[in-house]
């Protein structure tokens, strides 16, 4: 049970990631400055007029136990260079989801993102013990949708008119998955991808 409710600092060749607290504050504030990634209409980066309550919603999800946050940081630079977390945990039905990944411009296509999912999924499947993982991610966030795809994972459906967004439209979700039974195979893909670009 204490994997799915303590806190926890992954480790690869790329990045450390490191259990979120409020001292993060400024470093996520400079991660998202690059690339001005609270403009994107379609996803979920702080700006320094959400940053507070940003990090006051993670930490309040990982009080409750339905969430582990962490940031991202860039083991050659040092920087936090972005924030990814646990969320929607489950432990009775052993279900979680991976979401609010986001990684300054500066790290986008620089094999980061392979490494981050690599060392949840991990995690997830092999200590956690999950026998899913979901992602979800906004129908038009095309980018994000492609990556999923490219760890391994399934679509499950899209789920319409599924929330509001801060702006009042109507958010379509796209779920996909990977189950216990296909972490072998997405766990090869994702090593070959890995040394590949090393």
């Amino acid at each position: 049970m204490a994997p799915w409710s303590t806190p926890v600092t992954l480790a690869g060749k790329l990045v450390e990631l490191i259990p979120m607290n409020m001292s993060h504050k400024d470093d996520l504030l400079l991660a998202a400055s690059d690339g001005k990634l609270w403009n994107l209409w379609y996803t979920s980066v702080p700006s320094a007029k959400t940053i507070n309550q940003y990090i006051e919603t993670a930490l309040g999800q990982y009080e409750s136990k339905s969430a582990i946050p962490f940031v991202i940081r860039n083991k050659n630079t040092g920087q936090i260079v972005g924030s990814t977390r646990f969320m929607n945990m489950d432990l009775k039905h052993k279900r979680l989801e991976i979401g609010y990944t986001w990684y300054a411009k500066s790290a986008q296509r620089t094999g980061i993102n392979t490494e981050c999912k690599y060392l949840l999924l991990q995690y997830a499947f092999e200590s956690m013990g999950a026998i899913a993982v979901e992602f979800r991610t906004h129908f038009h966030n095309h980018p994000s949708r492609n990556a999923i795809l490219r760890l391994g994972a399934k679509q499950d459906g899209i789920l319409r008119n599924h929330k509001l967004d801060a702006q009042g439209n109507l958010r379509d979700t796209v779920v996909f998955s990977i189950l216990d039974s296909e972490w072998k195979t997405v766990k090869a893909g994702l090593e070959f991808k890995m040394d590949r670009n090393s």
